[in-house]
This record gives C-alpha cells, structure tokens and sequence, in this order.
C-alpha cells in the first residue's frame, strides 16, 4: 500500500500536536484527587462493582489497620490452593470451569455432562480452518484468534440474542473451540511464514483440556502425563483474577451496553495481548535470556544481584529500568498463584534436566525483592507472580512464544464468561464513569 508512507510522514509532522494537547500532568491528577488507572498510590483499585464469582485478597485489617497479608485467590468461596490440593491425579479445568460458570463444585454426574457437552462444543464450521484459520496467517496469534471470534459470530444465528441459554451456550462453544483457534492460527503462521510442516490434529473426545492442547500442538501428539498436569494448573490459575483485571473489566464493560457474546470476547482479547496484562510472561523470557547471556555464572548471586540493579537503574536489558516478573497490581506480599505454580515448575524441571534453569530462577526470586526494596519508594511488598514461571513453563513444554499470550486466553475465556453472564444477571445498567475535562477554553 504506497499510500502508507505518505500518511506516515504526515503523522511524524502533526505528533507533536498531540503530544502538546494531550499531555495531562501528575499535578492535575493530584489537585481533583483523580487515581490514575483507576488505582490510589497503594495499588488498591478503585471499587467499580460487586461479583460473586472470584475474590483476590492481598491486605487485611487488624484493629482498624490495613496490613499486607499473603495472597489468596479464591474461586466461588473455594481457595484456589484447596481445588488443586483435591485434585490428586485427575485434571482440573473442567471442574473449575463449571465451577466459576454456575457457581458451585459439580457432582460426579454434573461433571460427566459437562465434559460431554465441551467435547461434543469442539469443533468449528465446515472449512473453517482454511477459509478464516488460514487465510491470512500471523505472527500475532492473539489477533488472528481475535478475528476467527467475530468471524464465528457470521455462522451463529442467535448471535445478538443476550437470552442466559444462550449467552451460556456462546460461551461454551467459545471456552471448547480457543485451543483449536490458537494452535490452529500458529501451525498455519508456522507453515506460510516460517515454512515449517502443516499438520492440523483434531481433537480427542476422551482428552481434557490441557491434554488436547499438547496432543494437537505436536506433531507426533504424545506428551507425559506431568506435562499435560503442569499445563492443567497453569489454566486453573490463570482461569479467573475478580472483576477488575483488565480483560475482565473490559469483558464487563462491552456487556454492560448490550452488545453480544462474541464483541464482548473479542473484545477482552484486545485488552489481554497488552505487554501490561497478558503479555507479560514474554517479556519474563526475554529477560531470562538477556541475565543468561551476560551473567557468567548464574549460581554467583553477588553477580546476579548486580546485573538486576543495573537493570533497575535502566542500564541493561530493554532501558526500562523493570525487573519483569516481580511485583503486582493487587498483590504485595505474595502471588498465591507463584506459590502454587512453582512446586509444579520444580517437578517439571526435574524431568526435562533443568535444575540449573531452576536455580536461577530461585536466585532471582530471592534477590529481585530485596534490590527492588532498596532502589525504589515502594507502597507495599514485591514478590514474584505468576507470570515469572508461566513462560519457562511454557517454554519447557515446547510451547512455542506466540502462543504464550493465548493460552492465557484460553484459560481466561472462563472467567470471561462467567463475569459476562453476571453481568447481564445483575447489574442491567450500562458501565460509564466520568472523566472530568481539564480542557482550557478559548475564545
């Protein structure tokens, strides 16, 4: 397209219009007590609405105060730590998922049925992977999954009805087809962009979740039993965060207008590609790589320890002057997500001989926390999330990195889902808060 440059060299000549406009200082923000990103200087969020679904708890009140506690996270009254503790051998997404859907834990035959009704959702329409999967391949998963959404709504005749039925049909269909969308968008990227081998596995009607997820990734379709489970709680943590996560409030907001089942998803999933929400695991990575590639010895914690700090200081890596991994919107003295997610990580490890990969990320839980500390004003803890193991998990898996951000979609599509059907249900009123204008008048 010729045009681009053109209009690109007309856009260099007007920035700095925008930049002069649009600017609005901090001082403004202090002066009319406005929070930016709708967060006071502690990291609490301002309260925007009540759900029933999900609760994160980071701080406590003891006799009056306000104390940084561990993290909870907690799923429809169940603590997150218990539904994965009473797991044992079996796979837990889709009884988390039926979970945060309707509310309570199934019974064995709830569970049965359930399962039937996603294996019996996992399939797309006639020549949908070649008309739309394939047709305009992308590095960029995320939006090639985004695209196939909208698309699937052209196919659904009931699309614009908001009825519970079928807003929770929608919503099956959606959490059953993700995995399918995602691999299937990167073998397509793989094959036109990368000219690697198409293979297109159908899913398997006895597999869970996370087993088909492997199976249809790989070309051979076989993975351990460990790998399909540390793959099975990656998706029951990062399944649901409350309401005001970003892709979460977004989800609510489109919801809250009238709009339907698949605008509100697609939606969300504009909001999760973000570096600053589910992107960030990749961004764990590269820095991993860059602390492997200039830290000689990744057992010398006094060299670590000085590399993070010129990394704070915006020396090294990407000039950010971030410790990516470590810290989080909500949580201060723990991510419970991390705590439970690493005895997974460590087992995992241990089968594909990464006790060395292991150590360093143990060394730089320890010592990111305590350089942070010292080289920053901080309002509350810094500890690891979960995202500071997801991508290595990933990456151990033989999960390639475009699809890092979508199989957090494919998780999240849960509670996305259940936050939509809550708010058609109980709130009936359209989500608009108010910007107050600092604009200058003139005559």
């Amino acid at each position: 397209m010729g045009y681009e440059k053109e209009i690109m060299k007309y856009a260099e000549k007007v920035k700095s219009l925008c930049l002069e406009n649009d600017t609005i200082s901090d001082d403004l923000f202090r002066e009319y007590g406005v929070n930016r990103g709708l967060r006071d200087q502690n990291g609490k969020g301002v309260l925007t609405g009540l759900t029933n679904i999900s609760k994160v708890v980071s701080f406590k009140d003891v006799d009056g105060e306000r104390v940084p506690c561990d993290g909870e996270l907690w799923y429809r009254g169940y603590r997150v730590n218990t539904l994965i503790e009473n797991l044992g051998e079996g796979f837990g997404f889709e009884k988390t998922a039926y979970l945060l859907l309707f509310g309570n834990l199934p019974s064995e035959e709830e569970l049965f049925e359930f399962i039937k009704v996603l294996a019996d959702a996992r399939s797309l329409p006639t020549n949908f992977t070649r008309d739309v999967i394939m047709k305009a391949p992308t590095k960029d998963i995320m939006n090639s999954m985004t695209r196939s959404i909208l698309t699937l709504a052209s196919y659904d005749k009931n699309m614009a009805s908001n009825d519970i039925g079928n807003c929770i049909r929608q919503c099956i269909q959606l959490i059953s087809t993700f995995p399918m969308l995602a691999v299937y968008g990167y073998h397509a990227y793989n094959h036109y962009e990368n000219d690697e081998s198409m293979y297109i596995h159908r899913p398997n009607r006895k597999l869970s979740t996370a087993e088909n997820l492997l199976m249809m990734l790989r070309a051979d379709k076989k993975y351990t039993q460990i790998e399909a489970k540390v793959l099975d709680v990656a998706l029951m943590l990062h399944m649901e965060h409350g309401g005001g996560n970003n892709s979460t409030f977004t989800t609510r907001v489109v919801t809250s207008s009238g709009s339907d089942t698949y605008s509100a998803i697609a939606a969300a999933m504009s909001s999760l590609k973000g570096p600053k929400h589910g992107g960030a695991n990749i961004k764990v990575m590269e820095m991993m790589q860059d602390i492997k590639k200039h830290v000689s010895n990744t057992d010398d914690k006094d060299e670590i320890r000085d590399y993070l700090s010129r990394m704070l200081d915006g020396e090294v890596f990407d000039g950010k002057g971030l410790i990516y991994g470590m810290g989080h919107a909500v949580y201060s003295l723990s991510d419970p997500r991390e705590r439970i997610f690493k005895g997974f990580v460590e087992k995992l490890a241990v089968e594909k001989g990464r006790d060395k990969d292991m150590r360093l990320y143990n060394n730089i839980e320890e010592i990111a926390p305590q350089v942070i500390a010292e080289k920053r004003k901080i309002f509350k803890g810094v500890s690891p999330n979960v995202d500071f193991y997801s991508g290595f998990v990933y990456e151990m898996l033989g999960i390639p990195m475009e699809l890092y951000t979508p199989i957090f979609a494919i998780a999240r599509i849960v509670g996305w889902s259940a936050h939509r059907i809550e708010e058609l249900i109980g709130m009936n009123k359209i989500i608009r808060p108010a910007y107050l204008s600092v604009m200058k008048e003139r005559e």
